[in-house]
């Protein structure tokens, strides 16, 4: 059977978090992963053009994200 609560007296489940979901390794690791990805993501996203495109001088990346690079405010023209 279900009970209702009464206005006011709500039952709260007590929430803890063991420390290995949070030990610093992982939290480095997370860090990191994220760091790395973002940095990926910005280059590809903002810098890979011309000379310093990874792909040599081929223009597929920059085409590939062309409109991103104008909603984020890079300029390419």
């Amino acid at each position: 059977m279900t009970s209702i609560p009464v206005s006011g007296t709500s039952v709260i489940p007590k929430v803890t978090v063991s420390p290995e979901a949070l030990s610093r390794t992982r939290v480095l690791v997370l860090l990191g992963t994220t760091l790395f990805l973002a940095l990926a993501m910005y280059y590809f996203i903002g810098v890979d053009e011309g000379m310093t495109s990874v792909f040599g001088k081929t223009m597929m990346i920059h085409e590939w994200v062309h409109d991103s690079r104008h909603f984020l405010g890079f300029p390419c023209h």
